[in-house]
């Protein structure tokens, strides 16, 4: 069992920054990818972005590309992902995610154990 809990949502102006923090425990050890994952209101779970346990290899979709930045600290369990440049169609809730598979880190249907999520709020 692994467990995720986001925290760092809220609202932001457009233009402005937020930075998610995905804490997690338990057989942290098993996951090979940690990703990113959000959902509009009316809209599908979408992959955001992902890196491997290592952090060697980050992984984006092409809307967030040179605007967040996904990271990790091994030491705290800890996966980040830093949103710059947001804008209003960023709004959703965010989720942070475990794939112990290493497939392919952009299916949601690949995770294994997912946080609660995270609002995040982007006004215009």
């Amino acid at each position: 069992q692994v467990q995720l809990v986001e925290s760092g949502g809220g609202l932001a102006e457009a233009g402005g920054s937020l930075r998610l923090s995905c804490a997690a425990s338990g057989r942290t050890f098993s996951s090979y990818f940690m990703g990113w994952f959000r959902q509009a209101p009316g809209k599908e779970r979408e992959f955001v972005a992902a890196i491997t346990w290592s952090g060697r290899r980050t992984y984006y979709a092409d809307f967030v590309k040179g605007r967040f930045t996904i990271s990790r600290d091994n030491a705290k369990n800890t996966v980040y992902l830093q949103m710059n440049s947001m804008k209003p169609e960023d709004t959703a809730v965010y989720y942070c995610a475990t794939d112990s598979s290493g497939r392919d880190p952009t299916r949601s249907d690949e995770y294994d154990y997912w946080g609660q999520g995270t609002q995040v709020t982007v006004s215009s």
